[in-house]
């Protein structure tokens, strides 16, 4: 049988492999968005198979729960082997799924194992794999890929002592900072606001008793996370909301949620607007970078909500209404010059012309690229969502000004995920150059392919 992942797989034409083998491929790796655990970067954490490839990969929960698997063999208590014995069931019927090119790439880029997974190999690779993570741990994955940056996603209330630790730790070149993640901040509606506050009020040493001191005490945490290097800013806008107001007005809102009064909906728009363009002037300030993920819907279902909690594998694709919000959103901060430089994901394939064309209309001030459209995102980072997003980029935007990929991942094993995404690149721009629509310069074309691979995520976060 012909080797699976070969040197020249997803690469279909001779303009495709050489924009691959010469230009892509050796360009370090700036993973700018995941959700890797600081504390096992720090400990150099040892794993075995199950632990580093199933334990919290709600991408392979979910098709587990689609083949029938049962729970216990996913979140619960079943062995490891008896866990990754039903892993390899549900590769046998990946068929164009990309976790079945995820899942042979991260065999054989991190344990040299070209052998196809299946129920026959499960054992055979089980035991090597586990053979090989005994001398293989968190930062030898992370130094196997040709890292050079992560960033994590941290709740303002955070201490970051593992990013400090790693900070001072020569043994390790890898830079590993944070980003402010303030969604309990912002999400007033939810059960946990008032809790969440209170534990802010502990964190600051002093009450929060309005609007006023809450924001004061939000800035005392970007403070306390940009002395800590961290230089970009995150936020889940599931549902994109605004409606203009006043201070006074979100004061009241903000009391009403104290208090555990019932917020109307109009009340829960005008203090997320609010919030966000407060956030958005304080990242402007200290030129950070702040980042929209539009799109989800989470948690759809209760039962498995209530059994497993929130990122278990329950969430989709939202199709709600996003331009009119998203569009006065960045107005507000923009009529007074104080919009950051903005990344702008959209999960829903349907939005990406919606905010490709708004993020056209703040571009400006000698940046380019100020206002980025994010890389294909969670349910999008296929061959069709790559490609979807390649041609709406290009077709209304710069693709050469694209900041690239990233993991969004949990998992240290997740990093060929760059090569595969740098691997579509390629074969979509050789595609282009074999139509006629681009010349074959590779001069141009080269230094494009390094610049959306590395260079410009590494200017744009000034790295």
């Amino acid at each position: 049988m012909k080797q699976f992942i070969h040197d020249d797989f997803m690469l279909h034409n001779n303009v495709a492999k050489r924009l691959y083998h010469d230009y892509a491929k050796k360009m370090p790796i700036i993973d700018y968005h995941c959700h890797l655990n600081p504390k096992e970067i720090f400990e150099n954490k040892q794993f075995n198979i199950v632990e580093v490839w199933l334990a919290g990969d709600h991408y392979k929960w979910r098709l587990m729960r689609a083949n029938g698997v049962d729970e216990e063999y996913i979140t619960g208590n079943k062995g490891p082997f008896e866990k990754f014995l039903k892993w390899a069931e549900v590769v046998e019927v990946l068929f164009g799924n990309p976790l079945y090119h995820w899942t042979h790439f991260e065999l054989k880029r991190f344990f040299g194992i070209d052998k196809l997974l299946n129920t026959e190999s499960a054992k055979e690779i089980y035991d090597e794999v586990n053979e090989k993570l005994k001398r293989i741990k968190a930062r030898d994955l992370i130094n196997l890929s040709n890292v050079e940056y992560i960033g994590t996603t941290d709740d303002p209330l955070d201490n970051l002592e593992w990013h400090e630790l790693i900070k001072n730790d020569d043994s390790f070149n890898v830079k590993v900072l944070p980003a402010f993640r303030p969604d309990k901040a912002v999400d007033i509606e939810l059960s946990w606001f008032c809790d969440w506050v209170k534990d802010l009020s502990k964190i600051v040493d002093y009450e929060i008793c309005d609007l006023l001191t809450f924001k004061e005490a939000l800035r005392n945490r970007i403070r306390y996370f940009h002395n800590h290097g961290c230089r970009l800013a995150d936020h889940a806008l599931d549902i994109v909301k605004y409606e203009d107001s006043t201070s006074d007005e979100v004061n009241y809102i903000f009391l009403k949620a104290l208090s555990k009064e019932q917020l109307t909906e109009s009340d829960v728009r005008k203090y997320k607007g609010h919030l966000l363009v407060f956030f958005g002037r304080e990242y402007k300030k200290l030129d950070w970078v702040q980042q929209y993920h539009i799109g989800a819907l989470r948690n759809v279902s209760r039962r498995m909500l209530n059994k497993l909690g929130p990122d278990t594998g329950f969430d989709a694709i939202n199709d709600g209404i996003i331009a009119v919000p998203l569009a006065r959103l960045l107005d507000a901060l923009d009529a007074t010059g104080e919009l950051p430089k903005t990344i702008l994901y959209t999960l829903n394939p349907n939005d990406f012309e919606v905010a490709i064309t708004l993020m056209q209309s703040f571009q400006g001030g000698g940046v380019p690229g100020k206002i980025q459209f994010g890389s294909p995102w969670w349910f999008l980072d296929t061959i069709d969502g790559m490609r979807k997003h390649f041609k709406a980029l290009s077709s209304n935007g710069l693709l050469a000004r694209f900041i690239g990929m990233l993991t969004d991942s949990r998992s240290f094993l997740s990093y060929p995920r760059h090569e595969y995404f740098r691997r579509v690149l390629c074969n979509f721009m050789g595609e282009q150059v074999d139509l006629g629509y681009f010349p074959e310069d590779y001069q141009l074309l080269g230094k494009m392919v390094e610049n959306i691979c590395y260079y410009n995520a590494k200017n744009y976060f000034n790295l």
